[in-house]
């Protein structure tokens, strides 16, 4: 355990102060399929390693810069899928990247968009990670699966 219990918290110190990042794996019609929280100071692509095993063989995952790392791409890879992730600018040799597939990242966001616009989820009232994470299942539920 961290200190101050900042891994049941789910919190870290970024540059705007402290925050959580909400990753989530959807399916092509932006329903979201599960979510991971990390702290806003953790790098994108450990959370994304949470989600990785869940992702489905032989499709095309999205995700943005912050996910552009060797590992989670060979892990897709290995998995029979195409990762559709940009690279970032300190690459010296850019991975495969389709501008055209990448569009589709936009169902994620708006995602978030829907999500966000309960309260309770923009502004994390939660303090422990288990609550916030809870409240975010409710408001998927409510808002994508009944």
């Amino acid at each position: 355990m961290a200190a101050n219990g900042a891994q049941t918290h789910a919190q870290g110190r970024a540059r705007g102060g402290p925050g959580t990042k909400i990753h989530a794996l959807s399916d092509n019609r932006g329903r979201p399929i599960a979510f991971h929280l990390t702290g806003a100071n953790v790098p994108g692509f450990t959370g994304a390693e949470a989600l990785l095993p869940l992702v489905p063989e032989n499709g095309v995952p999205h995700g943005n810069k912050g996910y552009d790392s060797d590992r989670i791409r060979r892990t897709v890879e290995a998995r029979g899928s195409l990762p559709n992730i940009p690279s970032r600018k300190i690459r010296r040799w850019k991975n495969w990247f389709s501008p055209h597939h990448y569009k589709g990242r936009n169902v994620i966001e708006r995602m978030f968009g829907r999500l966000k616009e309960f309260r309770r989820i923009a502004t994390r009232y939660d303090r422990n990670a288990r609550n916030f994470l809870s409240a975010l299942c409710f408001a998927a539920t409510v808002c994508y699966w009944l």
